[in-house]
């Protein structure tokens, strides 16, 4: 099977653009599914693949999360096997993964981003990036990979609009507020100090480590977490819930929900409605703390 999973990693690779990131998480569970059958993949049925998510779920007591994921990566590996002609028919489209409970996304108030975009403080080439990095993550819902993807020729300061290389090679252009052009505009003369002293050469990213590379993004998520302890911020966040805070903040402020996920680049719909949830939990707060008869325990 181990030909069989480089191709499908060569294929992702290729053809859809997978990050790093995902790639190894789609070898990893395959090869994990590879170790724990002795048969070629023309011989595996869907009793095989139900073996293996009873092995996952009561031998190695996973989460329904990581079981959902992996039964997600043994179905869209079989599916390029049939579109390959390696097998005839996917064993894994009628195995059923767990349900998954819906959580909604967690989202930082309008005081708590403000509290993180200008807890960066000072002039020096740290300072001025990091601050820049916030204020392009609320400003735009940009994913983070997104981010750290950015060039220089990605970000009209005239224009206020960025273009983004969002999944699956597809390309979207987004506005930029006022805020985080200035940021960006206080940034560049310490990234062109920085990339001199450093000898990078002629790299285009937009967003520099202190040694003139691409900043990562482990490196924005170390930066994200010194910051929010900084701050104080309570409860545990990832820099992707200024993507959340961003989608949030727009639809109470009357933003309709189609251009929300346009700005998002959702390809569905649904993907976007999550957001709905969380606006009728904030109704509900609302209404809770305004109306004299509400209930007050809900």
């Amino acid at each position: 099977m181990k030909n069989t999973i480089k191709n499908f990693i060569t294929h992702l690779s290729a053809e859809r653009d997978a990050s790093p990131h995902t790639l190894r998480a789609y070898e990893k569970d395959l090869e994990e599914f590879a170790s724990f059958t002795d048969k070629k993949p023309k011989d595996i049925d869907r009793d095989e693949i139900r073996a293996f998510l009873g092995h996952l779920h009561h031998g190695k007591k996973l989460k329904k999360t990581s079981v959902a994921r992996k039964i997600a990566t043994i179905r869209s590996f079989f599916k390029f096997l049939g579109r390959e002609g390696y097998v005839k028919k996917n064993p894994a489209k009628l195995v059923t993964a767990p349900k998954i409970p819906k959580s909604l996304p967690k989202f930082l108030t309008v005081d708590e981003v403000f509290s993180l975009v200008e807890a960066p403080k000072g002039d020096t080439f740290k300072a001025t990036r990091d601050k820049a990095v916030f204020e392009l993550l609320y400003s735009c819902g940009i994913r983070l990979s997104e981010l750290t993807s950015l060039d220089m020729g990605d970000i009209d300061m005239k224009q206020a609009l960025i273009r983004v290389k969002g999944k699956g090679k597809k390309e979207r252009v987004v506005p930029v507020g006022t805020k985080a052009i200035d940021a960006v505009k206080h940034y560049l003369p310490e990234r062109v100090s920085v990339k001199i002293k450093s000898g990078a050469g002629d790299t285009e990213a937009l967003f520099l480590n202190n040694r003139g590379g691409r900043l990562t993004q482990r490196s924005v998520r170390r930066l994200f977490n010194d910051y929010t302890e900084k701050i104080k911020l309570l409860g545990k966040f990832s820099p992707h819930a200024l993507r959340h805070t961003f989608a949030t903040h727009l639809l109470h402020g009357g933003a309709d929900l189609r251009a929300i996920q346009e700005l998002l680049g959702h390809s569905s719909l649904s993907s976007t409605q999550i957001y709905t949830h969380l606006d009728n939990v904030h109704l509900v707060e609302v209404y809770d703390k305004a109306h004299p008869l509400a209930k007050k325990k809900r």
